[in-house]
């Protein structure tokens, strides 16, 4: 059960928070409304005469004079906007409760839990200079590496940074890699006699109607995930997505692909009996749904090893600077980490903290079984399939 490799990753988002990979598409709706434009970043001095910068402009903790520093400016601003976090989407409902515990006099104003990764890109262009804009981000690495390029994000060092592989972390620290995962095949075996465990058993007759994706390809990272884990188990590669492309059109053409966006909702109602996702996520609705006449099972496919890792961003024009700093100190730490992983996701430190037992022992021994070891993707590789899929996705599956 290998924690995700420190290499070049691809990845990004999926499903009720498509968090991820793709094509920058969709534009949340009621972007109004007007609010004063972030604070401005000029410099002071500190005790020793050193410069000192606006939290807007740090690009460490060190800048602002240390973490209770950090802390106080946080606290002053007494707000932190957050988008496409769903609190049942690697344990981030338990992560905002422990922030708020541990920080009450900040509060989290949690928007639009369901959104993609294109709709965090979208909220950060068309909010620029309001209170309400996003302050924090969790993208897909696709749409973390386009954002960076756009020079959306604010550079920071959270005091972890060096405990970050260098393949997991722009170099100028606009973004890192959080947490990642391996694509899965949920099944409720209360619902299906025998579960699938490979791609290859997807194409049989008796799932007819039952396999969902979490959300659009071209849109969700878990579902592009999805389509690049097909493409490797139909001797499809990296550099060529379009056998899984093929694939998801044999599943449609059989009628056992529906176009339902699996949720926790269409799980529980029977709707997506089995649902192509992200490890983490299936082994959460495994818990969720004890008790509720759902028998909820996981399997990583072997003829499709996939994993990707999800990104942290910080709004260049963030309204709240010091909280958002805060905010990924908080994420970076040995408690933030332990919780991602208390929700099955594999957190970028893990290795490290494997190996300095900071890690949570219990929660390590609960995440589900992988055989082999992740490849990734490089960036041109992402952007080609990102690119085919764009112009195929729709008509193969139509």
């Amino acid at each position: 059960m290998p924690p995700l490799a420190p290499g070049e990753t691809v990845l990004s988002s999926s499903a009720r928070r498509g968090a991820a990979v793709l094509l920058s598409a969709a534009v949340l709706t009621t972007l109004s409304a007007c609010g004063a434009a972030p604070e401005e970043k000029t410099a002071g001095a500190t005790a020793d005469g050193k410069a000192k910068v606006q939290p807007g402009a740090a690009t460490s903790v060190a800048d602002l004079g240390g973490m209770e520093a950090l802390v106080a400016a946080a606290e002053k601003e007494g707000q932190l906007n957050v988008i496409a976090l769903p609190p049942d989407w690697a344990n981030y409902g338990e992560i905002v409760k422990a922030f708020q515990a541990k920080y009450p006099k900040i509060k989290i104003n949690s928007e639009n839990p369901d959104a993609a990764s294109a709709d965090e890109i979208a909220a950060v262009k068309s909010r620029k200079g309001q209170k309400r804009a996003p302050d924090v981000l969790d993208l897909g690495i696709a749409f973390a590496r386009s954002g960076a390029t756009e020079n959306l994000f604010a550079p920071y060092k959270v005091t972890a940074w060096a405990k970050i592989p260098d393949a997991q972390k722009d170099a100028d620290g606009r973004w890192y890699n959080d947490y990642g995962g391996y694509v899965s095949i949920g099944c409720d075996a209360a619902r299906i006699p025998n579960c699938p465990q490979t791609f290859a058993d997807l194409l049989k007759p008796e799932y007819k109607g039952k396999v969902a994706l979490n959300g659009n390809p071209t849109k969700s990272g878990s579902a592009f995930g999805g389509v690049y884990a097909a493409a490797l188990a139909n001797k499809g590669s990296f550099a060529d997505v379009q056998p899984g492309i093929d694939f998801f059109g044999r599943l449609k053409k059989s009628g056992n692909f529906i176009p339902v966006e699996s949720t926790p909702a269409t799980v529980e109602k029977g709707e997506t009996p089995i649902s192509i996702d992200w490890d983490y996520l299936n082994a959460g609705y495994a818990d969720q749904f004890k008790g509720k006449g759902v028998d909820w099972k996981v399997a990583v496919p072997t003829d499709g090893v996939y994993a990707q890792y999800y990104s942290q961003a910080i709004n260049k024009e963030a309204p709240n600077p010091a909280a958002a700093r805060l905010w990924m100190e908080f994420l970076y730490s040995a408690e933030g980490q332990n919780l991602w992983l208390k929700g099955y996701a594999r957190p970028v430190l893990l290795p490290g903290m494997t190996q300095d037992g900071t890690a949570d022992k219990e929660a390590v021994a609960k995440l589900p079984k992988v055989e082999g070891t992740p490849a990734f993707p490089a960036s041109e590789q992402l952007d080609q399939a990102k690119a085919t899929l764009a112009e195929k996705w729709d008509k193969a599956v139509s």
